[in-house]
């Protein structure tokens, strides 16, 4: 005789299937994880750089860019990822670095956020890139019009007040904007150049053991660089 399901024995069901389930998704398979791939780029420093202004120079003549990416190359990367370079770049809108540089799927490494500065989190993501990934180049690149940069040269000039983390966030600009408010030029582009200057700087002066011994060996290269909006160039001016 069939004995009807009590609530205490529906609960006892749901709890082994649910435990079942868990069981079954939760833990990788030996084959799966045997065919993750920690394969890292053979790209050298040099050969990075001249990728990246070979794809700039392909974007702004609007010649033909062969970006990898679709379902082949997803799934060839699903399972590790080689990139060639981590790109510290700004949030705004018009500057996507894919498309900008001609590159496509697990290629650029890219760490993004408004006037390109590196904090704790920026810096833990360089790290990683370069330590784990192999990553053999940096390339710090602010914008023309960059509104982060704007803000910062508006507290030097005007002493204006930015709140909540607005403010704290353009903080790290205004030394920047401070080293060349009385140089010739226009004062927002001289202040786009230089907070890069300054990031690749710290950067290629790092204590971080992760970046010292590959900037030593020349297995890594930091170098700046600013993108026009108008003509879709990158300027690499600070290769050294």
């Amino acid at each position: 005789m069939t004995r009807p399901l009590t609530r205490r024995h529906f609960l006892g069901c749901g709890c082994a299937v649910g435990m079942a389930c868990f069981a079954a998704t939760s833990v990788p398979s030996p084959a799966f994880a045997a065919t993750l791939s920690h394969k890292k780029t053979d790209m050298t420093p040099d050969q990075a750089l001249q990728a990246l202004k070979d794809g700039n120079q392909s974007f702004s003549t609007d010649s033909p860019v062969r970006a990898v990416q679709g379902r082949e190359r997803r799934i060839e990367i699903a399972l590790g990822q080689t990139p060639f370079c981590v790109l510290v770049s700004c949030s705004d809108s018009r500057v996507s670095p894919e498309i900008l540089f001609g590159r496509g799927l697990g290629e650029l490494f890219i760490v993004r956020n408004a006037g390109n500065t590196v904090d704790t989190a920026a810096l833990g993501s360089i790290e990683y890139a370069i330590s784990q990934l192999g990553v053999p180049l940096i390339l710090v690149m602010g914008h023309g019009r960059c509104g982060a940069v704007l803000a910062a040269v508006d507290v030097v000039k005007n002493n204006t007040v930015y709140p909540g983390a607005i403010g704290r966030m353009i903080e790290p600009i205004i030394p920047a904007v401070l080293s060349i408010k009385d140089k010739p030029g226009d004062l927002v582009e001289n202040a786009v150049r230089a907070n890069v200057s300054r990031i690749v700087s710290r950067l290629r002066t790092a204590s971080e053991p992760a970046l010292i011994d590959p900037l030593e060996n020349k297995a890594l290269r930091v170098v700046g660089a600013s993108y026009s909006l108008d003509t879709g160039g990158v300027d690499f001016f600070d290769e050294a």
